[in-house]
């Protein structure tokens, strides 16, 4: 191998992320042109990136907004972009989500929307229901947040306290043309779900928001109590949305595909367990240490090095705990417990957005040494899992990513490196 191990995935990694980056994958979906104007509106980590994009590409003259979280914005000259906080909503995403109605207002059919939708973009589009405060929304959301429900369950909970989710910003803007492009950042590739679909009718579910509230036994405020007795009805009536388009433009798959043929480029096998895994980081890692453990025991001197690739969106439930850390460091402190040293095995695991949950990493990187280097440092590893404390494990080791935000967001990037040979 030309590289170390740790350097050759995170090499992956961000042949990954550029695999998924405005610039690749934006200029192939463009809409046609409208005989009237051209709006751009989005919210999410990729938003400012996918507008910086557009505006170089377009042809006509546009003009517009897209909020994304602070620290995320790109050079625009037509479009505002404007920044907001991420994932607990502010005043500021208020401000912005009244903007980008007010945008699409009292448009022609003539018209065409550009929206540029991205992971993110739920709670930066965070003007809440009527007789519902800011502070309100705020503490369900953190709630959430900390309850290890998946996106599809928060965000159901999220466009039910909305009056832009769900598909409201596409009826606001009727009956003009919208374009939805879009970067996925959920297992599945539910448009719908994504960003809770501000252009697109909800998806259909077995559970409501209060079914979903009461099954992670989270207290709401009386004044969400209130609104949920008596929500605004969801759009259903898809005839609505019949001259629209949506586009998803980069998806996990992608970035795991291209990191798959880099790898094969350079003499290793690879093999893509899956592009949408979700799960507890835990549970996720203790599957994959048994695969990797496995494929590991078939292999000698004289086998290729092996590379396994995963992506989708594990979670985290931290209960009492704060935390310090995300998912991505946690499925990887996990998966170097369940490894128990092996010397071959080396892993990788990063949010391709490049913030890993409350840490300033985009993930870390684990070698066969790393338990072993942790408790010779004093640190107990098993404890630090166990208080949901692993980004303080891999920055005392040294061994964090540090990307900033990589303006895309197709969620975990994971690979596990089988080296042959090792002893």
């Amino acid at each position: 191998m030309v590289q170390p191990p740790d350097k050759f995935l995170q090499h992956l990694f961000e042949t990954g992320i550029d695999a998924v980056s405005a610039k690749i994958c934006l200029p192939d979906h463009l809409p046609a042109a409208p005989p009237g104007r051209t709006i751009v509106v989005g919210a999410g980590k990729a938003a400012a990136a996918m507008a910086q994009i557009l505006e170089v590409v377009w042809t006509g003259s546009l003009t517009g907004a897209v909020v994304v979280p602070y620290g995320h914005t790109a050079n625009c000259k037509s479009i505002d972009v404007m920044e907001a906080g991420h994932p607990v909503p502010d005043e500021a995403g208020q401000r912005a989500t009244n903007h980008i109605l007010q945008l699409v207002s009292s448009l022609t059919s003539d018209d065409l929307v550009i929206a540029l939708i991205s992971g993110g973009g739920s709670a930066l589009l965070s003007l809440p229901a009527p007789g519902i405060a800011l502070a309100d929304k705020q503490q369900v959301n953190q709630a959430l947040l900390r309850s290890g429900a998946a996106i599809a369950e928060i965000n159901t909970v999220r466009r039910a306290l909305s009056v832009i989710k769900g598909g409201r910003l596409a009826a606001a803007a009727h009956p003009a043309r919208v374009a939805t492009l879009i970067v996925s950042d959920v297992a599945g590739d539910d448009p719908a779900v994504i960003a809770s679909g501000p252009t697109l009718p909800p998806p259909s579910q077995d559970l409501s928001a209060t079914d979903i509230l009461n099954q992670f036994e989270i207290a709401i405020p009386d004044t969400v109590a209130q609104h949920l007795t008596k929500a605004m009805p969801e759009i259903s009536n898809r005839t609505a949305f019949e001259r629209d388009s949506v586009n998803i433009i980069a998806r996990s798959t992608d970035a795991l595909q291209a990191a798959a043929a880099e790898a094969q480029h350079q003499g290793w096998e690879a093999l893509i367990l899956g592009g949408d895994i979700t799960g507890e980081a835990k549970d996720v890692a203790a599957d994959h240490a048994r695969q990797a453990l496995e494929a590991a025991r078939f292999r000698d001197s004289r086998s290729p090095p092996l590379v396994l690739l995963s992506g989708g969106e594990v979670t985290v439930t931290l209960g009492a705990s704060n935390g310090d850390g995300g998912p991505n460091t946690e499925y990887l402190l996990a998966l170097g417990l369940a490894l128990n040293r092996d010397p071959k095995i080396w892993a990788l695991a990063c949010d391709s957005d490049g913030i890993d949950g409350n840490s300033r990493n985009a993930g870390g990187y684990l070698t066969p040494y790393s338990v072993y280097g942790a408790i010779e440092m004093g640190l107990d590893p098993t404890g630090l899992l166990t208080a949901h404390r692993s980004a303080t494990f891999f920055e005392t080791l040294g061994h964090t990513i540090v990307t900033g935000p990589t303006l895309t967001n197709v969620n975990d990037f994971r690979a596990i490196a089988i080296c042959a040979g090792a002893h």
